[in-house]
């Protein structure tokens, strides 16, 4: 009765396995809802994978990962003199490598703990966080005033852009050379492996180290399936009135009542960044449906997806078959297709 992730085990950790052994220094990202199999689980694999870092996104996470995973603990949200970042559990200390991306913030770090680890994000051209060309001069030279401090390296994140990446690093990493900063490692997240290799190539002195999220926990979609239980079948007449509002059924058929609801991110939009003429025809299309009460759901019976019969509930959603359509028993499974980093799963079964 629940919204269910099945892994086939061997397979993804053998995925798993080759994305490790092919990128050195590896350093997997555990964040958000942990893809999908929770922040935990991410933690125990990369202790399985003998990996020496894994990534949190906030302050707030280290706590479902530290007790899990042995090694350093890289926080990618920038530190900020408040907040969580100041109640970070002195036991940690020493494992955390903080990010900072602004000068000033380089001073307050290292006032509050000199011995602090960590990186110097550079901005790139995806204009989120980090230090300019001259503000990361200004950070090198406090850093150099601090001899206690432990400097890790420099982080650059990188948009998800079509093309190559490689002229912005190569600018970028000159940037990093100028300011003459004592570290030889250099963070990067959203390079293909062919760029890492060029890099390497390039960069020989440097040690690169990819941070990885996605292509890692999941790049082999056909290790996962996703399915929700049916849980009641009502056969309804064309007028039958039916659900929170409602509505009335637009021909014969039947109301399918499946797990899977607005608590587990069922029903729920976030802009996909595809802007081609296909995807904004799509949205155009859900517009439509929506309409006239008709949306396409992401429940799947006999590969076709079927239509919500109105907006999903928290724990479950009503799904409209038409009459002609094989009809699920109660207790059936049915397949569903989500987005994993948005979706929380009642189970996640490993075979």
């Amino acid at each position: 009765m629940s919204l269910v992730l099945h892994v086939d085990g061997e397979r993804w950790r053998a995925h798993l396995r080759s994305v490790a052994d092919a990128h050195p220094g590896l350093v997997p990202v555990c964040k958000g809802n942990g893809y999908g199999f929770t922040l935990g689980r991410l933690a125990r694999k990369s202790q399985w994978l003998g990996v020496d870092t894994l990534a949190v996104g906030t302050y707030d996470e280290l706590p479902d990962v530290a007790s899990r995973f042995d090694g350093s603990l890289l926080v990618l949200t920038p530190w900020r003199p408040f907040g969580a970042a100041l109640e970070l559990d002195p036991t940690l200390a020493d494992r955390v490598v903080h990010t900072v991306s602004r000068p000033q913030d380089v001073d307050d770090l290292l006032g509050r703990q000199p011995d602090a680890r960590f990186v110097l994000e550079r901005m790139t051209s995806m204009q989120r966080h980090g230090h300019t060309a001259r503000e990361l001069w200004a950070a090198a030279r406090s850093v150099a005033a601090h001899p206690s401090a432990r400097l890790e390296g420099v982080a650059l994140h990188l948009p998800l852009a079509q093309g190559s990446h490689l002229g912005e690093v190569d600018r970028l990493l000159n940037d990093v050379v100028a300011a003459e900063l004592e570290t030889r490692t250099i963070w990067v997240s959203h390079l293909t492996d062919a760029e890492l290799a060029t890099l390497r190539g390039s960069y020989a002195d440097y040690d690169i180290r990819p941070r990885t999220g996605t292509a890692l926990w999941l790049g082999d979609r056909g290790a996962l399936r996703v399915t929700a239980t049916v849980l009641d079948v009502h056969a309804v007449e064309r007028g039958d009135s039916f659900g929170y509002r409602g509505r009335t059924a637009p021909k014969s058929g039947h109301l399918l009542v499946v797990s899977g609801g607005t608590a587990h991110g069922i029903g729920l939009e976030a802009p996909t960044g595809d802007s081609g003429l296909k995807a904004r025809a799509a949205t155009l299309a859900r517009g439509g449906l929506d309409a006239v009460g008709f949306v396409r759901s992401p429940f799947s019976i006999d590969g076709k997806q079927r239509l919500f019969a109105e907006p999903p509930h928290m724990q479950a959603s009503m799904l409209f078959l038409p009459s002609g359509s094989r009809v699920p028993e109660v207790g059936d499974e049915v397949d569903v297709r989500v987005r994993f980093t948005a979706t929380a799963f009642d189970r996640v079964l490993v075979d």
